[in-house]
């Protein structure tokens, strides 16, 4: 059976238990079509890039879903014509992530503060030595040797 990532964005003003109604109730359209969501993940309600209908923040979820496609057309459908789901975005994949997605694996980091893991900077040992330097402003002009 085709797999698939639905992740969607509601309205900011939605409190998290109608966000979880949401997701329960695209979770029923896709059983109503033979298939299954294995997982269901609240990324939080977070800043998007540009506003979107009058919106700055939205709740973002995700659900990896194993269902035929018009269960999947089905889906997007409904969520399209729901007005409190302001974005939607489904990609079919190949297989489905076991455990915390990307977008949960980096919160986890980011509250631990694991820099050295990241690697996104080297350590300053690693860096080349400047060499001497004098008082400010006593370097050589243009053209000037030194």
């Amino acid at each position: 059976m085709p797999m698939y990532e639905h992740v969607f964005l509601a309205r900011q003003d939605l409190a998290q238990g109608q966000v979880d109604g949401l997701a329960e109730t695209l979770t029923k359209i896709i059983e109503e079509g033979q298939g299954k969501v294995t997982k269901t993940e609240y990324w939080g309600l977070r800043s998007i890039a540009y506003r979107i209908k009058k919106n700055r923040k939205a709740h973002y979820v995700l659900l990896n879903v194993e269902a035929p496609a018009p269960a999947v057309h089905e889906l997007e459908r409904q969520v399209s014509l729901n007005e409190d789901i302001i974005r939607y975005q489904t990609i079919r994949v190949d297989a489905l992530e076991s455990g915390p997605s990307a977008m949960m694996r980096k919160s986890d980091r980011a509250e631990r503060g694991d820099r050295a893991e990241r690697g996104d900077r080297p350590e300053r040992g690693d860096r080349p030595a400047r060499g001497e330097r004098g008082p400010r402003g006593a370097r050589p002009a243009r053209g000037e040797e030194e």
